[in-house]
């Protein structure tokens, strides 16, 4: 029996989550994106406190979080976070790939023999994505890809593919071919659950002296760009 906290900051919308086994027990959304980092402990103290004592943070049995890619900063919150918790309490921490989320949530909801091909936008022409099949196994390793008419022409050649996320109106914008169909897909606290507590059953921890967030591609500052 397992007690799992879940956090979500890798996009606008963020997320925390409360879940016994696979079963979502509380969840908290915040859509204020510059507020991540102040609201997520609050609302991790106010999902507890509406267990009414039964469960208290002792009681986690490990911290789940969704990793990357996504949002620079939200990653980073998310990952100081579950590590401050997993050190205190001494438990393991998950990291879910944003992407594979995404192609589990989209299979679970609309299941097909199609490939999945999640997008997540990174600003201009440039997306986060890979293709999974529907065992959800990497067919493309996730990657920042910057898309034009070309991109997963040979996929597309004998396979019909199935993309979603925010990054693919870019592609449906320029793709020509009949294989490709699109798809307004979300993700949510119980597809979160559901892959948290099948990592925590396989044992699928990250190493929490070394873990990093899924971040793709290299973040850029100001010094940088012009140092």
């Amino acid at each position: 029996m397992s007690l799992l906290l879940i956090i979500d900051t890798a996009s606008a919308q963020a997320s925390v989550s409360l879940s016994f086994n696979d079963q979502v027990l509380q969840t908290r959304t915040n859509a204020q994106m510059n507020d991540h980092a102040a609201w997520i402990h609050t609302a991790i103290n106010d999902m507890l406190a509406a267990t009414s004592g039964n469960y208290q943070l002792r009681h986690l049995a490990g911290v789940a979080i969704v990793g990357g890619p996504g949002s620079y900063t939200g990653l980073r919150v998310s990952m100081a976070t579950a590590k401050g918790i997993c050190y205190v309490l001494n438990i393991p921490l998950i990291i879910l790939n944003t992407l594979k989320v995404m192609a589990y949530a989209t299979n679970k909801e609309n299941p097909t023999s199609q490939l999945l091909c999640p997008m997540i936008d990174a600003r201009r022409m440039e997306v986060f994505t890979g293709l999974f099949n529907m065992k959800l196994e990497e067919l493309i390793t996730p990657c920042a890809m910057i898309l034009d008419n070309h991109s997963f022409a040979d996929w597309l050649e004998n396979n019909e593919i199935l993309f979603f996320g925010n990054g693919s109106q870019k592609f449906k914008s320029i793709v020509q071919h009949s294989n490709a169909s699109f798809i307004d897909s979300r993700y949510t606290a119980q597809h979160l659950a559901d892959l948290a507590y099948q990592a925590f059953s396989a044992q699928d921890f990250a190493d929490l002296a070394y873990a990093e967030p899924i971040y793709l591609k290299e973040f850029y500052t100001a010094s940088k760009l012009t140092g």
